[in-house]
């Protein structure tokens, strides 16, 4: 297949070099990172082993033209791009995948494009780019796979099984949006708290005048202390409510899951950490936002996450 990547950070630069090193036609669309990757190739630092590969690289999608499959990476905070690097990479049989955090990814894609060619794959992995080039696998790596509209189809089991072909677990969803709440299960209270723990405990649970500047708060130091533990556990249990409201049928033992799961990680920088770190927009809009307003709607009471919301707002190097 031809594949192109479209937002080649640590999340695509790790997925694409996993199918370029099974030799499919891999081509990533590079900015900052393009004279490297183009001399230097692609190095992956994992827990299974260590690998590196060469994958095709261009700077312009046209450089890359049409694709069986588009793979998009990007952070949401750049979906603006989209109308302008997407259109020269897809054709009327392309599968548009976005692995990308949050609501509204899909949507937003449908405005573009066919709904019948969007797929979503939620990515449970632990990443890190530590310079261009270069990633840093530490934990998981699964993808779960659903259509965008409708049950899985014979396109949907045939990317599965490359995937898996890849070395990538992947399961496949007949419910995409129920699996987008589930994994907002994790991303908010880690990728939030993370961030937010830099203005303070007393910031999350109530509404001082002033910010404190702290650290960010890694997996380890989140589930290492009883008071910052709580709050994961109470925004686990806001997003399951909403969900739960909204037809999604996510149990409440999926909290238990999701502490034990990440105690395994150790001290990771999830993703929103890194931005936030590097002075970068904040994943708000998709991640924190949509969530928020449609548990508004659904009438369910989330006051963790209001404040986590408005917290983040102040805190957003973007704001």
């Amino acid at each position: 297949m031809k594949i192109a990547v479209v937002g080649c950070g640590a999340l695509g630069s790790f997925y694409g070099a996993k199918l370029c090193r099974i030799g499919q036609d891999v081509h990533f669309l590079l900015r900052s990172d393009y004279d490297v990757v183009r001399q230097k190739g692609v190095t992956i630092r994992s827990i299974d082993g260590d690998f590196h590969v060469q994958p095709r690289c261009a700077r312009t999608p046209d450089e890359i033209g049409v694709c069986d499959v588009v793979l998009i990476g990007l952070k949401t905070t750049a979906n603006d791009q989209f109308p302008k690097v997407l259109p020269p990479l897809v054709g009327p049989h392309t599968a548009v995948v976005t692995l990308q955090n949050g609501l509204g990814n899909e949507e937003e894609l449908a405005r573009l494009f066919p709904p019948e060619q969007i797929l979503g794959g939620l990515c449970f992995v632990c990443l890190n780019r530590v310079e261009p080039g270069v990633i840093q696998h530490t934990a998981h790596g699964k993808i779960v796979l659903g259509e965008f509209q409708g049950p899985s189809r014979p396109r949907t089991h045939k990317l599965a099984a490359l995937f898996r072909q890849a070395g990538i677990a992947c399961d496949i969803t007949e419910n995409l949006a129920c699996t987008h709440w589930e994994k907002l299960v994790w991303n908010i209270p880690f990728n939030g708290l993370g961030v937010a723990g830099t203005a303070g405990y007393e910031a999350l649970v109530s509404q001082p005048s002033t910010l404190n500047s702290q650290p960010v708060l890694t997996t380890d130091l989140l589930l290492g202390d009883p008071r910052w533990e709580q709050l994961v556990r109470e925004l686990m249990l806001e997003v399951i409510a909403a969900a739960n409201a909204l037809d999604f049928d996510i149990p409440q033992s999926r909290v238990e899951e999701q502490v034990n799961r990440t105690r395994i990680m150790g001290a990771y920088k999830a993703s929103t950490l890194i931005d936030f770190e590097r002075g970068q927009p904040l994943e708000l809009e998709n991640m924190f936002l949509e969530p928020l307003r449609q548990a508004q709607t659904a009438g369910v009471p989330v006051p963790r996450l209001v404040r986590l919301c408005e917290v983040l707002h102040q805190l957003d190097p973007s704001r």
